[in-house]
Parts: C-alpha cells; structure tokens; sequence
C-alpha cells in the first residue's frame, strides 16, 4: 500500500539519502523545512536534530548589496573559482520581497548560468511566503541540512534591504558587502549599519574606464571605516576592488574570507560567534511558535482579533493587551 500524498517522509531514509549526496534528497528536506504542517514542522525538527553531528563544517558567507552591483554575477563567478578549488558550493537566499508578494527574485536561476548547472553547487531561493523572520529561519534550516548533505561552502545572498542584512549577518561566519564604483559624492548614500556589519567591502566592476573610478571609490570607504568602530578587534574589514565579469580578483576577494577565519579561529572568537547565533536562533524559533499559535489556535485567535479591534478602537491600551496575550499564552 503506497503512503498517502503529501504523507511527512521516512526520517532515518531521507537522512541517509542526504548524507549520502543526493540532491533529491537535499531538495526534499528543504521543502519538508519549508513547510508549514504541523506533521511537516515535527518531521522537519526531527531530521535536523538526526543530522545535526554532520553539520557546522562549512564556510558560511553572508553577500549583501543594492540592486545592479552585481551579486549575482559575483557568486557565480566566486562559486566557479571555489568548485575549481575542489569545494562544493550551496547558495541560499533571504528575501524579504518574498514575504511580501510571494515571489522570489533568487526563482530565476539563470542568472547564475554556470553554477546552476554544475553537479558541484545547489541553489535554493527563499521560501515563497511568511515573514522575514520566517524566511531566514527557514533559511538556517537549509543551510544546515546543505552542510549535511557535504557542502563546505554556503553562499547566502540578501537580496533586501535592512533587517535582512542583519538576519544574514547573524546566521553567516563572514559578510561581504558589495559596493559599485562612484566618486565621493556617492558615499553620503552609505548606510552606516551596512558598513558596520560588514567583514568586508568589495568594489564590482573594477575594469575598463571604471578602474580608476572604482579604486578611487575604495580608498574612500576605506578612510569612512576608520571612523567606525570595527565588529572584532581581531579584525579590521579590508576594501578590495574586483571585476565578476572578468574574473580578476576573484582568488584574492576569497584569500580575505579565509584570513578572517583564520584570524577569528585563533581569536577563539569563530566559536564564540558560532555559539551566540544558535542562541539567537533557538529565541527566534521560540518566538515565531509564539505567534503562530497566537495565529492559529482556535481558543486563542477570536481573543486576539477582539484585543486588535479594542486596541485599535482606543478601548484597551497596548501594554494591557499585550499582557493579556502572553497570558493566553502561559
């Protein structure tokens, strides 16, 4: 008798077949973490509990930058040098547009034409709906199922603006912020909070007529990030100028990923860092819990919509209603 459609999936098999290699495998875990049934939800946890021992080996590096500076180009271009290098390279995406339309801007994977084929990388886009909270959850998810699965390497690209830097910033070992060639004028649009999470600033389209341009661009941020206070005193983020089109400086924008690690491994402060993010992570589990049960608990929702319409209608004050939710919650 074939198992019901849709039915959660056989654990102890899926794992194996992941561990293993096998991409169908890795596709199927992501969808099962994905997804929001309940049976889904507790299969989901209980694979990546089984597979947790095999993950946590990867260089996981956070890439952020505005619209048409060229992230895509970057990481196809960084992911074809890293499988040249012998690495197997997994790209994953937050995105909070998706949240909002329930579209994905990272769906079309032709824009990383050469990665998308290759037997040696996998590219998974955001889920197609929830919060951005929920999308990067989810995204944490994948990762580690992806580390499981024996990718050593994971890209993960924001492709928003904001509180989805700081969502990458937290789940990644290195973040790269990717900048375009401009003169100084330019640099008042900087957006301090970007810079200061940054690990690195890297300046795109660093050939032809834009060499000049795009070193000029980069003494520039090098003298605003004397201005701020580094994220470690054990590192301070360099600025390097390279062309995704061209290929050159690819090798020496990747050397800046592995000095940090080294340095932050010696430091003691990888580990540290490690550790602090899965405490955030578990907090960010709990509270996204909290609130789907506040959502979707049939005791609970017609209470809630009454306390939204009193709080809105002026009758009841926020702090109070707030109380009173985390009572029901208690």
């Amino acid at each position: 008798m074939s198992p019901p459609k849709n039915a959660a999936p056989d654990i102890a098999t899926l794992a194996h077949d992941l561990h293993a290699g096998s991409r169908a495998a890795l596709a199927r875990a992501i969808t099962l973490v994905e997804s929001r049934r309940a049976d889904h939800q507790a299969a989901a946890r209980e694979l990546v509990q089984a597979l947790l021992p095999q993950t946590g080996k990867a260089i996981r590096v956070g890439i952020t930058g505005s619209p048409g500076v060229g992230k895509s180009t970057t990481i196809d271009a960084l992911g074809m040098y890293l499988i040249e290098q012998d690495h197997k390279v997994a790209v994953l995406a937050v995105d909070p547009s998706s949240a909002r339309t329930g579209g994905s801007i990272l769906g079309d994977k032709t824009r990383m034409a050469r990665l998308s084929h290759h037997e040696h990388a996998f590219i998974r886009p955001s889920p197609s709906s929830g919060t951005l909270g929920g999308v990067a959850a989810k995204t944490r998810e994948a990762m580690l199922l992806c580390e499981a699965a024996g990718f050593d390497v994971v890209l993960v690209e924001t492709v928003g603006i904001g509180q989805s830097e700081t969502a990458v910033c937290d789940m990644t070992d290195f973040f790269l912020a990717l900048m375009l060639p401009g003169g100084g004028d330019e640099l008042q649009g900087i957006k301090k909070g970007l810079v200061e999470l940054a690990d690195m600033i890297a300046i795109n389209k660093a050939d032809g007529d834009n060499v000049k341009r795009a070193n000029i661009t980069a003494a520039d941020y090098r003298g605003a990030l004397h201005l701020l206070s580094p994220r470690s005193e054990h590192w301070h983020p360099p600025v390097v100028t390279y062309s995704a089109m061209a290929g050159a400086g690819i090798a020496e924008l990747w050397q800046k990923v592995l000095d940090h690690r080294k340095a932050m491994i010696a430091s003691g402060e990888f580990a540290a860092r490690r550790r602090d993010q899965q405490v955030k992570w578990m907090w960010t589990m709990l509270e996204q819990r909290l609130m789907a049960r506040l959502r979707t608990d049939p005791s609970i929702r017609a209470k809630v919509r009454k306390l939204e319409t009193d709080v809105a209608e002026g009758r009841v004050a926020p702090a109070l209603a707030a109380e009173r939710l985390a009572e029901m919650l208690a």
